[in-house]
């Protein structure tokens, strides 16, 4: 903290400019799961060494990764709904029948997205997706 003369000859307290508290943002990966699976042992290492640079990447420029995992194929999946009347069902299956699929997850603190959202974009390759988007979760014990 600095001290600064004000016009009238008094100082005043220079507080250095405020950090933004970090917020919890789950990243959601899409792509295509038939590729993936298709995908040559080589090329699943090649894509787990992005996954790994990712996340060295993150703790250099200040982002804490907290958690995540690669799912499994959307076809292990069970759907559990209730129907128009009230009533639950459960079905196997993909919920959708779309060639991109949600694959995985991080998630992570961060107090600057938009560099977080630089980072992602070096996981993806051409046409795929992901989606980041803050939690409910209070990070920092300030409050949601």
């Amino acid at each position: 903290m600095t001290t600064t003369p004000t016009p009238d000859h008094s100082t005043a307290d220079e507080a250095a400019p405020a950090t933004p508290s970090p917020s919890e943002y789950v990243v959601l990966l899409y792509a295509d799961e038939a590729a993936w699976l298709a995908a040559s042992p080589e090329e699943q290492a090649a894509v787990f060494s992005q996954h790994e640079r990712f996340s060295t990447r993150c703790e250099e420029r200040g982002h804490r990764i907290t958690g995540g995992a690669e799912l499994r194929p959307s076809s292990t999946a069970r759907l559990v709904r209730r129907d128009a009347a009230g009533f639950p069902t459960v079905t196997d299956g993909p919920y959708a029948e779309t060639v991109e699929r949600f694959g995985g997850y991080y998630l992570v603190e961060s107090s600057d997205v938009d560099d977080l959202a630089a980072l992602v974009t070096e996981l993806l390759e051409p046409g795929e997706t992901a989606e980041i988007r803050a939690t409910t979760n209070d990070v920092d014990g300030q409050g949601a």
